[in-house]
C-alpha cells in the first residue's frame, strides 16, 4: 500500500482525464500532482467556453479564474453555486465537486473575495496484498481561499489570495512499512493580473495572468521523504468582445496553462532510475517551479507538450440568453484530454442559471470518460440592475 494515498487521486484523475493512454511512437510522461481535484474546472460558464476564464469578461466565479477580475464586476457583490457530477460516463454515481465563489467591492477600486471547493471521491474499498478486504473509507478534499483585489488604473488589476487545502484520502490505513495515513494539509497562494481594453461600449481585448497553487508539498504520513507536489500553475489568456448593437454581443477567449511541476525524469524504457526518483521527490518547492521550464527528458519540444490550450466563444443576447462553445487540448503524451464543450446560460435580474456539456468523443474503449459530464451554476449579482 506504498503511497496508497497518492495513487488513489493520480488513478481517478487519470481516468478523468485520459481518453486513450497510449501513442503511437511516443513516450507517455504525464506530469502528475496530488490534489488534482484543484485543476478540474470549477463553473459552468467557463467548462461550457472550453475551460476559457482568465481573461474573460468577470462575474461571481472570478476568484476561480483570475482574482485580479473581480474589482472590474459592475455589480458590487455577487456569490455563485456549482455543482458538477463526475465520471458519469464511467458509472459512478458518488463522485462530484461542488463550489461557492463569492465576492464584495469595497469601492470602485478594491475588492475582496473567497470560495471554497468540495470534492467527493465515492466510497472506496480497501484490500491487503492478498486481495481481502480490509476497510472502507470515503476519501474528501476540499480547499477554502480567501482574497484581495486591487485597481491599479481604470485598466490594470492586481489580485492576491491564500488558499488552504485538505485531503483526506485514506485517514488511518496502514502502508506495508507501518505507516499509518493521515488528512493531508497545504497552504498555497495566487497572484493574478488583469488587464482590460474595453471601451465604453464594453467592446475590445482583455489580458491576463496568473500564478496560482504556489505552495507547500502535501504528505499523507509522517514520512517527509513522501510528499508530493501540489498542482502549482502558470496560466495565460486573453479574450476579445465585439459589441454588435445593444441587444448582443460576442466574445472569444483562449487560455494557455502550464503545471509549475516537475516532470518525472523517465529513461529509456520509461522508468525512473532510483537515485533520479529521489531527487525528483526531494527537489524543493521554489526551485521546482523554475526547473519545471526545463526538466523534461525529451527537451524544449516536450516542454510545449506540457502546454494545455483551452478556446472557447460565448454569445449574449439582451444580457439575458447566452450561448457558448469551445474546445479543450492536451497533447497525447501529457493526458490527451481533448473534448469539445457546449454550455448555455439565462439571467434575469439578480439571478442567472448556467449549465455546460462535454460533448462525447472516442469510441469504444478509447471513449473519453468525461462524455457527457454536465455542470450547472447559479449566480446571484447583488443590485445588479441598480449597478447597470
Amino acid at each position: 500500500m506504498k503511497q496508497l494515498t497518492l495513487r488513489l487521486a493520480v488513478i481517478l484523475f487519470l481516468f478523468s482525464s485520459f481518453s486513450n493512454l497510449y501513442a503511437q511512437g511516443d513516450r507517455i510522461n504525464v506530469v502528475t500532482s496530488a490534489v488534482p481535484f484543484l485543476r478540474i474546472s470549477p463553473d459552468a460558464r467557463a467548462g461550457g467556453m472550453g475551460e476559457v476564464g482568465i481573461a474573460t469578461l468577470p462575474d461571481a466565479n472570478a476568484p476561480f479564474w483570475n482574482l485580479a477580475k473581480t474589482s472590474f464586476n459592475t455589480s458590487p457583490g455577487g456569490v455563485s453555486l456549482t455543482y458538477t457530477p463526475w465520471l458519469k460516463r464511467l458509472g459512478l454515481t458518488d463522485v462530484f465537486l461542488a463550489t461557492v465563489a463569492g465576492y464584495y467591492k469595497l469601492d470602485d477600486r478594491q475588492a475582496i473575495a473567497g470560495s471554497f471547493r468540495y470534492f467527493s471521491l465515492g466510497d472506496i474499498q480497501f484490500t491487503n496484498n492478498n486481495g481481502d478486504q480490509i476497510g472502507q473509507t470515503s476519501p474528501r478534499e476540499f480547499s477554502l481561499d480567501a482574497g484581495y483585489t486591487l485597481k491599479l488604473s481604470e485598466k490594470i488589476g492586481l489580485g492576491i489570495a491564500l488558499r488552504y487545502i485538505n485531503s483526506s484520502l485514506a485517514k488511518n490505513a496502514v502502508d506495508n512499512s507501518g505507516n499509518t495515513y493521515k488528512a493531508g494539509t497545504a497552504v498555497a497562494g495566487d497572484i493574478s493580473f488583469y488587464y482590460s481594453g474595453l471601451n465604453e461600449s464594453r467592446q475590445g481585448w482583455s489580458f491576463g495572468a496568473t500564478l496560482s497553487n504556489l505552495g507547500s508539498k502535501i504528505g499523507y504520513t509522517n514520512d517527509a521523504s513522501q510528499r508530493d507536489y501540489i498542482p502549482a500553475n502558470l496560466g495565460l489568456g486573453t479574450a476579445y468582445t465585439k459589441v454588435f448593437d445593444e441587444s448582443s454581443k460576442i466574445t472569444f477567449g483562449l487560455d494557455l496553462n502550464k503545471l509549475l511541476v516537475p516532470t518525472p525524469p523517465l529513461d529509456e524504457n520509461g522508468n525512473i532510475p532510483a537515485d533520479e526518483l529521489e531527487k525528483y521527490r526531494n527537489k524543493g518547492v521554489v526551485s521546482s517551479w523554475f526547473s519545471s521550464f526545463g526538466d523534461a527528458p525529451d527537451g524544449g519540444g516536450e516542454e510545449l507538450r506540457e502546454v494545455q490550450i483551452s478556446a472557447g466563444a460565448e454569445y449574449w443576447y439582451m444580457d439575458q440568453f447566452a450561448l457558448r462553445a469551445g474546445y479543450f487540448y492536451e497533447d497525447k503524451t501529457k493526458g490527451n484530454r481533448k473534448y469539445f464543450t457546449l454550455g448555455a446560460g439565462l439571467k434575469y435580474n439578480v439571478f442567472g442559471l448556467n449549465f455546460s456539456y462535454i460533448v462525447p468523443s472516442g469510441n469504444g474503449i478509447n471513449q473519453n470518460p468525461l462524455s457527457n459530464t454536465l455542470r450547472f451554476g447559479l449566480v446571484f449579482d447583488f443590485n445588479a440592475s441598480e449597478a447597470e
